[in-house]
């Protein structure tokens, strides 16, 4: 399930792309299958030894073009460990608010994209998760859990004072947020079979909707998003530098 909507951020083949705090990999492999060169970064070191493995797969069956590679690396997210400039493209999906030190991450993917390069962040929306945190404490009082709601106009102010521009917004899995106002009303650490029967029956909605993509729910998706969509998502650009007169153009290594 994808929140970077790659028609509006597309990917070249041959684009160096960070996707920073990727969890389980899921744009990491996106980016790969599109040709990219790619790094998936997580400070979880076991989901990056999973990641790993997913992309060993994905090579052995042939699932990305020629030209293309893939690295899980675990790190941090405050001190990557990249030189300045290294990527065309970066990712940073549903991280930011689990992050204290929000400026020092955007300080940081600013740092390792090169000028004109291309970022795209995405964080829960204020209205859905507001509703949220309302019904369950559990949902964001545990460790690592999300420390702050992001209003629209915060979260790009951010991305400006970082130095980039953004270029276009967007709000997406609408279908997703009735399932967490649910799990965070029924209670949210009750899973499986633990799980209140409304939870399970819009579960089994979600994982049919994710595995068949029928016309009805992927219609209802993209009319709710804008009203409750779970996702804000945010695209920017990082500006070409401006030659110092007299000097020679930078070259690109």
């Amino acid at each position: 399930m994808l929140t970077v909507d790659f028609t509006r951020f597309p990917i070249a083949a041959g684009d160096r792309v960070l996707d920073l705090g990727c969890g389980a990999g899921r744009h990491a492999f996106e980016c790969y299958r599109r040709g990219a060169r790619v790094v998936a970064l997580d400070r979880n070191g076991e989901e990056i030894r999973e990641v790993a493995a997913w992309f060993a797969a994905m090579e052995e069956a042939g699932e990305a073009p020629e030209g293309a590679t893939a690295t899980a690396v675990e790190g941090d997210a405050l001190a990557l460990p990249f030189p300045d400039d290294s990527f065309d493209v970066v990712i940073i999906s549903e991280v930011m608010e689990h992050i204290p030190d929000d400026r020092g991450v955007l300080a940081e993917m600013v740092r390792v994209l090169r000028p004109g390069g291309r970022l795209a962040v995405t964080v829960p929306r204020y209205g859905p998760e507001k509703v949220c945190w309302t019904l369950s404490d559990a949902y964001h009082e545990v460790e690592g859990g999300h420390i702050r709601i992001y209003k629209a106009d915060q979260l790009l102010a951010r991305i400006r004072q970082s130095g980039l521009r953004p270029y276009g917004v967007h709000h997406a899995h609408a279908l997703h947020s009735p399932y967490w106002w649910l799990k965070c009303a029924f209670g949210v650490n009750r899973d499986g079979d633990d799980a209140a029967l409304p939870v399970r029956a819009y579960h089994k909605l979600l994982v049919w909707d994710i595995m068949k993509r029928p016309f009805a729910t992927r219609f209802a998706d993209r009319l709710l998003n804008p009203l409750i969509g779970k996702s804000f998502v945010a695209y920017a650009t990082k500006p070409q530098l401006r030659p110092v007169p007299g000097s020679a153009p930078a070259e690109r290594v």
